[in-house]
């Protein structure tokens, strides 16, 4: 099963994640199969937080893949503007 879920690449003390498409078997920062976003949990402006490729998004939820429950809240604006 494939999950859009956040990798951790940043330095300690300082997050920052790559929203991804990975296999459900995979670890946490290993392997993924497509790097679709990132996150900066400590950007200052609200639309520098989210980087967003909407039309993989969408391809990934189309064929099936699962996003996590904090992925969710993070994507769920950017759908809801690319929809319209």
């Amino acid at each position: 099963m494939v999950k859009i879920r956040l990798a951790r690449v940043g330095k300690k003390k300082q997050p920052f994640y790559r929203i991804v498409a990975a296999d459900v078997r995979m670890p946490r920062d290993g392997r993924y199969l497509e790097w679709i976003g990132t996150y900066d949990p400590r950007a200052v402006e609200a639309s520098d937080k989210v980087t967003l490729r909407v039309d993989r998004v969408q391809h990934w939820l189309g064929v099936g893949a699962q996003p996590t429950n904090t992925v969710a809240k993070l994507i769920a604006p950017h759908l809801a503007t690319a929809s319209e």
